[in-house]
């Protein structure tokens, strides 16, 4: 099948499934799977031209509802977390979009300080893996023994079968929201984070996936886990909404650019029919990785995505040097 904004020639089942298996393993740690499907789509399909940031795009606003709704179902959706990132990527979408247009038609140099930051983000997850004591390990450790006893019990009780939902005090409660602190509850445990940490992250972010149209969540979500301490079943909600909200407003200044720099001759646009095949197994895929997500180990999740990180950090380092 020819797809004739992109110039992709490609079955359309080839972007279904890839996206289907890619967000199945990164919605598990909150990553909306957009940040791998980006080379695939440079690197196979040799679609390098600007549109292919807000076709990035458009597979997140078709994939991550799904997601999001599971999330939302079972109540670990962390309300507060989700605003902030939010609040602090949406501007920095704007930036990334216009720095993309005017100064990085070519991503190459761009795409080693990306690696540079994924590479640091993988590690520092790595080194969380090994971590065997410090503030919060303990805390983290007797949580997830928790979780994963009740969650054994539960599937021995339905022979095995998968629940429909979590224990009741599995749930994301609130306890309190500042400028300074936000307190939630999980699982009878308590966690809170700095909101102007995660607001200035978030704006960071906002600004590598305007440009790359990563929506962030391969960037947020680990940090949130490596450095503030959080559960990565309480954060992979917030951060998949953050990436959808952001998504949106990015393919909108894109299409504003669009008819601002017309003059250039670029390909600003997005590749629309591209982008929604890729999200049409994106959204299968996110909705059954948020759905897998409980029965899952957070090491294992973590293992998961600092795997992907790093692979991805390795190849964008070594293209740029190649």
């Amino acid at each position: 099948m020819h797809f004739p904004v992109s110039g992709v020639d490609v079955h359309p089942f080839v972007p279904i499934v890839v996206a289907f298996f890619v967000s199945f393993f990164t919605s598990i740690g909150g990553i909306s799977g957009a940040f791998l499907l980006l080379p695939f789509q440079m690197s196979i399909l040799k679609f390098t031209a600007p549109s292919v940031s807000p076709t990035n795009m458009i597979f997140n606003i078709v994939a991550i509802p799904s997601g999001v709704y599971r999330f939302i179902k079972e109540e670990r959706m962390t309300w507060p977390l989700a605003w902030i990132i939010v609040l602090g990527a949406l501007p920095g979408v704007l930036i990334g979009a216009i720095i993309r247009i005017r100064f990085l038609p070519d991503p190459r140099a761009f795409k080693l300080f990306v690696g540079c930051v994924l590479l640091y983000m993988g590690y520092r997850l790595i080194a969380d893996l090994f971590r065997k004591s410090g503030m919060g390990v303990e805390q983290a450790r007797a949580l997830e023994e928790k979780f994963r006893q009740r969650v054994a019990h539960t599937l021995a009780a339905r022979k095995g079968r998968l629940a429909a939902g979590l224990p009741p005090d599995a749930v994301v409660r609130t306890i309190s929201w500042t400028f300074n602190k936000v307190s939630y509850e999980f699982y009878g445990e308590r966690f809170s984070f700095n909101p102007s940490v995660v607001f200035s992250l978030a704006f960071v972010v906002g600004i590598i996936g305007g440009i790359y149209g990563i929506g962030g969540g391969a960037i947020i979500a680990p940090f949130i886990v490596a450095f503030l301490r959080l559960p990565v079943y309480t954060i992979a909600g917030a951060a998949l909404l953050g990436t959808f909200v952001t998504s949106v407003a990015g393919v909108i200044v894109y299409l504003v650019l669009e008819y601002w720099y017309s003059n250039t001759g670029l390909a600003i646009a997005p590749d629309w029919l591209l982008g929604f095949f890729f999200g049409i197994g994106g959204f299968a895929g996110i909705y059954c990785g948020a759905r897998a997500q409980k029965y899952l180990p957070q090491k294992v999740i973590k293992s998961i995505i600092a795997t992907l990180i790093i692979t991805l950090a390795a190849r964008y380092v070594i293209e740029y040097f190649a």
